[in-house]
């Protein structure tokens, strides 16, 4: 893999992974806060880089994923990663690479159980737009209700996901993942409304 790797690519799976991993918990940590992974998705050539940077740091041959339906996005995750492709109902990843794909993926990912929450999916979404709808954004990791600015699609995601009515402690996590690598992530826990 790292043979392969280096002759297609400049992005260090080693170093660069550890890199966007710290900028990932740091999202998800802060889930009101965006961060930029694009000089690592730089890095990295083919169908959209952004998800392939953050595919080279969470996936390994221990989890599935799903592309719903992106072949070529498919094709280059497992053979930079290991992972295993499953179904949108039991991939533990699940990129989206179309807005047309957000509802069907959102209504069939699995969401955990009471006893195993953290055994639910994460989507990671293709974030297309500019983000000027103001939203609040509460949960674990942020001091009351606080303003972000995201894109439609993220409103639209976070719609779909609230209306599965998922029972506490259970849901999905998505990161909201622009073409230029800024990433914004809503864990399962966090919700976010209209001001």
């Amino acid at each position: 893999m790292i043979s392969t790797l280096s002759k297609k690519h400049s992005f260090d799976a080693v170093f660069d992974s550890q890199r966007v991993f710290r900028l990932i918990l740091e999202a998800v940590s802060n889930p009101a806060r965006t961060v930029g992974i694009g000089e690592y998705a730089a890095k990295l050539s083919g169908v959209r880089p952004a998800m392939l940077a953050v595919a080279m740091t969470l996936l390994d041959n221990e989890v599935s994923f799903n592309t719903c339906g992106n072949d070529a996005l498919s094709g280059e995750i497992a053979s930079l990663t290991l992972a295993k492709k499953g179904e949108i109902e039991t991939a533990d990843f699940v990129f989206v690479s179309h807005l047309d794909d957000i509802k069907d993926a959102i209504e069939n990912m699995k969401c955990g159980t009471l006893s195993d929450p953290h055994r639910s999916a994460t989507a990671i979404i293709r974030n297309e737009g500019v983000p000027s709808v103001p939203m609040k954004v509460s949960g674990p990791g942020i001091e009351g209700r606080v303003t972000v600015h995201v894109t439609r699609t993220a409103v639209y995601a976070a719609a779909l996901r609230d209306g599965q009515n998922y029972e506490y402690p259970c849901g999905i996590d998505m990161f909201f993942l622009s073409d230029n690598g800024e990433l914004l992530a809503i864990p399962r826990l966090t919700r976010m409304e209209a001001e």
